[in-house]
């Protein structure tokens, strides 16, 4: 493909741009070349003089015996030294001329070699073995690169563990996530049904928005709200429906992040997140599943001086040094308010504590509605039916129950959800899978007898639920 071609096609936004590799990995290939330089120059050095015959110990003492070595050095076991006149040596074509010598001294040789060399009028010189410089600045910077790179690989594993927490000199960091308007754009129209929970959060929202007429009149802003109901009710969605409401920033994080094997981490990233919400002022902090670290103080390992009740003491020091104009709201949830250590949920804390039940028929059949919109739906389906089909549903079960169907009429191969689907999915979800294992006719018998006991009840008494299915 030419250049024109290819303009042509991004121009009409069909051919993807070419990528530029952003990274600068020059240093990199600059740096490893340096190092194999360095590695091979000592290597070299022996080979760049033409006129250094490198020799056997056999041939130094027949050099020396007839008379041509005018001097050795001997530095440890290496022995260099000059002929008295240039040496040639090679094949016929190809004979070098050398002046000097280089070989090795075996460990035997010891005063012979001495003898011979003062009986031959040799000049005999010593040095100290040393290391040449290239061992020398390898052994004293190895340790400090491999420090170096030690503290680089961990600041990079920790950086990858905890997101955005500043890496291995960031680990007493907060990592709560920031989520600002552009990024999450949650708002109560997104929470079907939980209308009371609405009616007092709007009020968190209210504040939040305009402080000034309540501060006029001597009210201050709740400290804390507490979210609490069974699992699958909504209180993340929630929280992030006040903050997309308010239009502030809105910290999340877990109850189990403040807990580390080492004390006082929890501590410091709760100092680290209020530290932030109250820069960002006004702003909502929310930690999920806060019975991970407020439970009653007392009961843990530690005589009451293990970690979580360390940060648990923090959480209640920053509540009560929270200013009146700052404007930070700490939202918590928890499924087990009754485990709350009483110092959390005391007025001037947890100031409120809202109540998030399970849905009723028209919170259900809201709920269905929104997440039907993910999927393709028939028109003859009717959620009504299906609200009344999920009594006793939570908002992620309901959530579960559309993508369960989705996922049926696909393995089914169907182009869109029917209602035989949902009734399946729902099936699936309370009885779980159908039993592949064959039961006898005596079995039926009594089970069919059993179930039409219950058909007939819910027939005859009055104010029962309508009669769905009938199964065995």
């Amino acid at each position: 493909m030419t250049k024109d071609e290819r303009g042509k096609l991004m121009n009409a936004g069909i051919y993807p741009p070419v990528q530029k590799d952003t990274r600068n990995p020059n240093w990199m290939r600059i740096l490893w070349v340096f190092l194999l330089m360095m590695l091979f120059f000592p290597f070299l050095r022996g080979y760049t003089s033409s006129d250094v015959m490198n020799t056997s110990y056999s041939d130094f003492r027949k050099y020396v015996s007839d008379g041509q070595v005018s001097e050795v050095t001997f530095e440890g076991n290496r022995i260099t030294g000059h002929f008295k006149k240039p040496v040639k040596k090679g094949p016929p074509k190809k004979k070098g001329v050398y002046k000097k010598f280089v070989t090795v001294m075996p460990p035997i040789a010891g005063s012979a070699l001495l003898d011979l060399l003062e009986k031959n009028g040799v000049t005999i010189a010593a040095k100290t073995e040393q290391r040449s410089w290239f061992t020398t600045v390898l052994v004293g910077l190895l340790p400090w690169l491999l420090i170096i790179g030690f503290f680089v690989y961990s600041s990079r594993k920790f950086s990858g563990m905890g997101g955005a927490a500043g890496g291995l000199f960031g680990f007493a960091k907060s990592r709560a996530k920031l989520y600002t308007k552009s990024s999450s754009n949650v708002t109560f129209e997104d929470v079907a049904g939980l209308t009371n929970a609405k009616k007092e959060l709007s009020e968190i929202v209210d504040f939040l928005k305009g402080p000034s007429k309540y501060k006029t009149l001597g009210g201050k802003l709740p400290k804390g709200v507490l979210l609490a109901g069974p699992p699958g009710t909504g209180k993340t969605l929630m929280a992030r429906a006040v903050a997309g409401e308010a239009e502030v920033p809105f910290y999340s994080t877990s109850g189990s992040e403040f807990i580390e094997m080492f004390v006082g981490v929890g501590a410091s990233r709760v100092r680290d997140m209020f530290a932030k919400a109250k820069k960002d002022a006004p702003a909502i902090i929310f930690i999920d599943e806060i019975d991970a670290i407020g439970r009653v103080r007392g009961t843990g390992l530690g005589g009451g001086h293990d970690e979580r009740e360390q940060t648990l003491n923090q959480i209640l020091s920053e509540m009560d040094g929270f200013a009146p104009h700052e404007s930070v709201v700490l939202m918590a949830a928890t499924n087990r308010p009754d485990i709350l250590d009483p110092a959390l949920v005391r007025p001037g804390r947890f100031d409120r504590q809202v109540m998030l039940d399970l849905p009723q028929r028209e919170a259900r059949k809201e709920i269905l509605r929104i997440h039907a919109r993910k999927v393709k739906m028939a028109a003859k389906v009717d959620l009504a039916i299906v609200a009344d089909m999920t009594v006793g549903f939570s908002g992620a079960q309901l959530e579960n129950l559309i993508n369960e169907a989705a996922l049926q009429a696909a393995r089914e191969g169907k182009n869109q959800v029917e209602f035989e689907d949902l009734e399946q999915s729902r099936d699936k979800i309370i009885l779980g899978l159908e039993r592949e294992e064959r039961i006898s006719d005596e079995e039926k018998k009594a089970i069919a007898y059993h179930e039409a006991g219950h058909t007939l009840l819910a027939k005859l008494l009055p104010d029962v639920d309508p009669l769905q299915k009938v199964t065995i």
